[in-house]
Order: structure tokens, then sequence, then C-alpha cells
């Protein structure tokens, strides 16, 4: 059973939020109403955000299953992550390319400006900050760490000289030194928990990245491709059960439920 709410179908993907999503909003409740509408447009961002990564992976011939919104950011699960480093690279960083433009179409208003003295914002405040939280939401995806874009981005390049297998070692390895970092500095210097937490999250998402590809190229060097793995059998199909849960199941003969057996996921 799926425990968050759907918002609706975008461009033919479902588009779901976690219940909790909420918890962004107490401190606009409790510090007024004025933060609720720029907490919403950020997380509208973050929503085109996952969007363009779901759209370039359309590109490329990957569905998206759905988009969830979470109270650290969005989530596009897509069918399957390409091997091919090009692929993967303009798939990762279409995610920031739309956060950055965001900032330029609000620039190009005269909503950010850029000087000697920083980015200062003009009188129009709420598309101000909009324009500075999208330049940071920009950046934070491009830290080279698992789950960020930027880890992906990062093992895009490294594939090309290292291959996949190596490259997500390397790539997972940095992402733990950054997490360590990271947690080390919420414990020293900002003292704050939401920042162990992602710390921690970061780490955690790094190991299980690498040991998901370590494990996926060890059966693709014992002959076990994605073909032989997901490829359904003679006289059987895949079935969505939800929740990111597939089974395999006999193929209907009847002539109003026909779905060929060689359907890949």
């Amino acid at each position: 059973m799926r425990l968050s709410w759907k918002l609706g179908r975008i461009a033919g993907i479902d588009v779901f939020v976690h219940p909790t999503f909420l918890i962004v909003l107490l401190p606009g409740v409790l510090g007024g109403s004025d933060a609720i509408p720029l907490i919403l447009a950020l997380f509208g961002c973050v929503l085109l955000h996952e969007f363009g990564h779901a759209l370039m992976a359309r590109r490329f011939g990957i569905g998206t299953l759905d988009i969830t919104l979470y109270p650290i950011g969005g989530v596009a699960r897509l069918m399957r992550i390409p091997r091919a480093p090009g692929a993967e690279f303009l798939i990762a960083i279409a995610g920031p390319v739309v956060n950055f433009a965001i900032v330029a179409v609000l620039a190009a208003f005269g909503f950010l400006s850029l000087s000697a003295e920083g980015l200062s914002l003009s009188q129009s405040s709420f598309l101000g900050q909009l324009a500075i939280l999208n330049l940071g939401l920009g950046i934070f995806n491009l830290i080279p760490a698992f789950p960020m874009d930027g880890g992906r981005v990062l093992r895009a390049l490294l594939s090309v000289g290292f291959g996949r297998a190596r490259a997500t070692t390397m790539a997972a390895r940095l992402g733990r030194v950054l997490a360590i970092a990271f947690g080390l500095m919420a414990i020293f210097v900002t003292q704050s928990l939401l920042h162990l937490i992602l710390a921690v999250f970061i780490f955690l998402a790094s190991r299980s990245e690498e040991l998901q590809v370590l494990s996926e190229e060890r059966m693709r060097a014992h002959g076990l491709s994605d073909q032989s793995v997901w490829y359904a059998p003679p006289g059987y199909h895949w079935v969505d059960r939800g929740g990111g849960f597939w089974q395999l199941s006999p193929v209907s003969t009847s002539p109003h439920d026909r779905s060929g057996s060689n359907r890949w996921i």
C-alpha cells in the first residue's frame, strides 16, 4: 500500500507527495504565512528539477515510474539507469540545469543581480529569494556524492576511462569521504541535527549504490545480463505490483487481455 498522496499526472508521469512533506510547512506556519508561498514555490522548482531528469531519460527510451516529493527534495523513479556514460551524464545533469535555467530567467527579469559585492535582490524579494534558492539547489545537487546528481555525473565521467564498476567505487568512496566531513562539520561547527542526518543518509546511500552496481556487474560478468534477469520466460510477463515490486505472471489467453511475454521493465 502506497503511503504517498497522488497530486496528479503530468506528461504521462504520476506525481506524488509524501505525508512527511508537511514537516517543511511547519516553519512557515509558525513563522507566518509569508514563508509558505516561498516554500511551495521552491518545491514547485524541485518538481521541475525531477521532470528534467524524467524527460531527458525519455529521450533515451527510459520511462519514469513516478515522481515523489519528500521533505529533503524529490525522487524520480526511472525504470532503469543507463549504462552508457553519455546517457547517464545527460540524464543526471538535466535536473541541475533546470534550476540554473530558472535562475537565469529570474536574473534576466532583474529579480537577481550579480555585482562585485555578490548576489543582490531587487525590490521583488520573493522572486529574488527563489532565484537564490534555485542556485543553491543546483549547486548542492552537483556535489559528487550519491544519491545527488553530482555522484552520477562523476560516475559517468569516470566510466569512460575506468569502466562502470570501478567508476562507481571511486565515486562512492569520494561520497563517503564528503559525508564524513559534512558529519563532522554538523557536529562541531553547525551543531545541526538535520545536517548530521543528511550526512548519514549520504554515507549510506553511497555504500548502497556501490553494492548494487557491483552486484549487477558481477552478474553481467557471469553472463547474467539485464536481459536474462528481466526478460520474462515464454508464457509469462512482468506485472507491476506497486511499491517497486514486480512479479512474473502467466500471459492471459483472453483476446481482450493479451500482453506479450517479451516485456521489459
